[in-house]
């Protein structure tokens, strides 16, 4: 069973109760427990300490997850209103990702700590929803109008910049990036997700907004984030080296932590109260007033149930929120406990990963059969036409057309695999740069962006794109003055007749030989990634194999 824990969250509503919970029933040496703010972080963890004395290790450690380590406790209005920091956050989503990956705070956290057991309860879709997509866009096109005239000004770019950082695909993509690789290279055995549904699991007829109109596209990006996250943690939990996947998603309101009267804030983050005043209905008014200039009647303090990261509510909205039909209630203490069986491997039901797995359709025998059909039946139009069927490159990674038409070269130069390994490989080189014509690679490679370095090293043969090295945004020129950047990029996407390029196809065909000797002398025991299981030279089968056994790039389910 496992010691260790790192509880995302861990002073919040649920992640409070996790730990708890994970106390009661899995023996812990350690807790450590994040939350957003040092103080809240103490707190949590004292009031563990009180209850459960010094038999646990009880970590407090705090930050904003989603942020390069040293901005962690920055204020995100105050990183949003600062241009050099907004632009070191741009960089952390959209640029350079082991830079990133090297500084995000989160990373941080699990390569200090080292835990075998990741339980996330942080409310990532609402954090990345309620950035606000839709008012960032009503300001950029605003101030389309001010760049077409060329007079947009510091504001016009902060809210471009602005508008870059509330995109919640990016921030999500990058986010169970960084998890992937911090939770593979670190050692953690199982990583459990508590989502949300976004809606507290009513249908787009919810009635329920946060002061908005409805339908609330507010509530409406949270869904797709909160599902979007599921489908990314879906694609992790099929990762090969990734730890165990699972996610508990609560589908109605969560609460409550206590009843208490107290000082509140409305929408705005107003707490005070002011004397009406009674105007005309005509001509224009106002929507938002200088507040100096009315007086002050008191505070908004009321009776209100505290439900955690949902907010306070009063009696009559906890009333109408929880009503049957409504959102309904779901306790802490509940998901706690649903999260606690499935880390000891309960079959709870409630896992949403695995119930993804249990609904996906998988390959069929059928598909088998007919894919050998439709190999036969492209072989014979090869034949008829006379034209090679190798790659257009609409298929990546870039590395796939690049390995498909050195493999074609091979296979008009050899005949077989085991003809590659007849040759030298500086006579590979010639012999695949004199059957570029003949083969119909020069007829087709060059003119799809995959250009072709020929023997010597020095000289290209290019159409009018190349897709490797990639370019975004207005970037269109590379400098080719760097050894090491032409090796990289004719490993990625440049048909590379170099002598050394075809010494490695050669140690790539000696494997595979020798796994089709062992899949014959062993039966379907030696049948898996490994073994080359084609009998001929079909250059697909090549590829794959590569991808299986170099690049890790296999299913595991």
């Amino acid at each position: 069973m496992y010691h260790d824990f790192l509880i995302l969250g861990g002073a919040g509503l649920v992640g409070f109760q996790v730990c708890r919970q994970i106390v009661f029933h899995l023996k812990p040496r350690r807790i450590v427990v994040a939350s957003l703010l040092e103080s809240e972080a103490a707190a949590a963890c004292a009031k563990l300490e009180r209850e459960f004395g010094d038999a646990v290790a009880f970590v407090p450690a705090w930050g904003n997850l989603f942020v390069p380590r040293d901005l962690c406790d920055t204020p995100r209005n105050r990183i949003l209103s600062d241009a050099p920091l907004r632009n070191r956050l741009i960089a952390a989503v959209y640029d350079d990702f082991e830079a990133a990956y090297r500084n995000n705070h989160m990373v941080h956290l699990i390569r200090s700590h080292r835990p075998e057991v990741i339980v996330d309860c942080v409310n990532t879709a609402t954090g990345f929803s309620y950035q606000d997509v839709f008012d960032g866009a009503a300001r950029v096109r605003s101030r389309i109008g001010e760049a077409r005239s060329g007079q947009i000004g510091e504001d016009g770019i902060a809210d471009m910049e602005t508008f870059l950082l509330s995109q919640s695909v990016p921030q999500l993509i990058r986010h169970v990036r960084f998890l992937h690789q911090s939770t593979t290279e670190y050692g953690t055995s199982v990583y459990l997700k508590v989502g949300t549904t976004g809606t507290g699991g009513m249908g787009m007829n919810i009635p329920y907004t946060h002061s908005e109109d409805k339908p609330s596209h507010t509530l409406l990006a949270k869904n797709e984030a909160a599902f979007g996250h599921t489908g990314l943690l879906f694609l992790l939990a099929r990762t090969p080296g990734a730890p165990i996947v699972k996610e508990v998603k609560p589908a109605a309101m969560i609460g409550y932590k206590a009843v208490q009267v107290m000082d509140v804030r409305d929408k705005h983050g107003a707490s005070d109260l002011f004397a009406p005043r009674e105007i005309k209905l005509e001509g224009t008014i106002p929507l938002k007033d200088d507040e100096a200039a009315w007086p002050k009647v008191g505070r908004l303090r009321v009776p209100v149930v505290d439900t955690g990261e949902n907010g306070v509510f009063t009696r009559g909205e906890f009333a109408a929120i929880t009503a049957l039909g409504q959102m309904e209630y779901l306790t802490p203490e509940e998901i706690a406990r649903t999260v606690v069986w499935e880390i000891k491997g309960s079959n709870t039901g409630r896992d949403c990963i695995a119930a993804l797995d249990g609904a996906v359709m998988d390959p069929s025998y059928k598909a088998g059969l007919v894919r050998n059909v439709a190999l036969s039946d492209l072989a014979a139009a090869e034949k008829e036409s006379g034209v090679p069927s190798v790659a257009l490159g609409r298929l990546g990674p870039p590395e796939l057309s690049k390995l498909l038409f050195e493999a074609e070269l091979l296979r008009n130069v050899c005949g077989t695999l085991a003809g590659v390994l007849d040759h030298s490989p500086d006579d590979l080189a010639a012999r695949a740069a004199a059957a570029l014509d003949p083969s119909g690679v020069l007829r087709t490679a060059p003119s799809i962006g995959i250009p072709v370095l020929l023997p010597d090293g020095a000289r290209l043969l290019r159409g009018p794109r190349i897709n490797v090295p990639e370019f975004k945004g207005l970037v269109n020129t590379v400098a080719l003055d760097n050894p090491a950047d032409i090796d990289r990029w004719a490993k990625k996407g440049w048909i590379d007749l170099r002598p050394s390029n075809f010494a490695a196809w050669q140690a790539r065909v000696r494997q595979m030989l020798q796994t089709r000797s062992d899949l014959r002398e062993e039966g379907s025991a030696a049948a898996n990634i490994k073994s080359f299981v084609s009998t001929g030279f079909e250059i697909g089968e090549v590829v794959a194999w590569i991808f299986n056994n170099e690049m890790g790039g296999y299913r595991i389910k």
